[in-house]
């Protein structure tokens, strides 16, 4: 709740901030001179209608989409030992966070890596790869849960979520008023919308998404961060090391695809501007935060 009310504040001051923007620059009164009949108001409504939703319905969905797309099989009820203890260890980490039994599940890939999805903390998906059952220790292995568990704990999903919301947000709005400023101010359309209108709002939103994601891939890497620490408090800080350190051994582990990305435990490997995109810290530096006991306030 703390976190919502944190979002709902935060989201206020910005609404505020983006009025005294345009009355400082004046750009309503260069709309009003030009005959613009944008209304700001409605615009920015439209614009979180639009941008919430597909960002909670995608949220809403992630079980499913998890479960269909990556052919998460479910462990209902356990067939041998290994699923067993999988079970159980997801259990007392669980009890431990304070959160609803997740459900547990493995998926088929080669590359070693785990994901966690799901809407609400008591009501979420903990699943593994193959691969990762394969090239990783037992202890590994309950380190990679805890980070996983970890992040259903922090609501990392729903804070993922407001977070691509409020960007998704931003990017629509302001798309739509750059291209109707450009299609009213400087090609002087006087009634509806012209082709400058159209264009010029698709190539912002081109731009304005691709720097949108930077901010959100830098939350994510922050919230890895705070996921390892409590890997390390639920299965021991050198078991999450040496998980991260297994990780490091793996030949360039592959992202996991789309929304599961920022709720795996790897992420791929970035250098220069690449990194800007990446949903995960490179392994050395969660390794190096780790050794020093350095912790990450998100």
């Amino acid at each position: 709740m703390t976190r919502i009310l944190l979002f709902l504040a935060t989201n206020a001051a910005v609404l505020v901030l983006i009025s005294v923007v345009f009355q400082v620059l004046g750009i309503e009164g260069i709309l009003a001179e030009n005959g613009v009949d944008l209304n700001l108001q409605a615009l920015l409504v439209m614009s979180a209608v639009i941008g919430f939703a597909g960002s909670f319905i995608s949220l809403a969905m992630s079980k499913f989409a998890a479960k269909r797309g990556m052919r998460v099989q479910v462990i209902e009820q356990p067939r041998n030992q290994a699923e067993q203890w999988l079970v159980d260890t997801v259990r007392r980490q669980a009890e431990a966070a304070g959160i609803g039994m997740p459900e547990v599940g493995v998926f088929d890939s080669p590359q070693p890596n785990a994901f966690a999805t799901g809407m609400r903390r008591n009501d979420s998906l903990v699943a593994v790869s193959t691969g990762l059952l394969r090239h990783m220790s037992q202890d590994e292995v309950e380190a990679v849960l805890g980070h996983e568990v970890a992040h259903v704990a922090n609501g990392d999903m729903v804070t993922m979520a407001l977070m691509q919301g409020v960007v998704n947000t931003f990017v629509i709005f302001l798309s739509r008023v750059i291209g109707h400023t450009v299609d009213r101010v400087v090609f002087k359309t006087e009634r509806g919308y012209g082709p400058a209108y159209y264009i010029v709002s698709i190539l912002a939103q081109i731009v304005l998404g691709i720097l949108a994601s930077m901010i959100v891939m830098w939350f994510s890497r922050r919230r890895e961060f705070r996921a390892d620490a409590g890997g390390a408090q639920f299965a021991g800080r050198e078991k999450m090391i040496g998980a991260l350190r297994a990780l490091q051994r793996q030949s360039e582990p592959e992202d996991l695809p789309g929304q599961f990305a920022a709720f795996g435990i790897s992420g791929g490997m970035g250098q220069g501007i690449k990194r800007l995109f990446m949903s995960h810290p490179p392994l050395a530096e969660r390794i190096a935060a780790l050794e020093s006991g350095r912790g990450v306030n998100v």
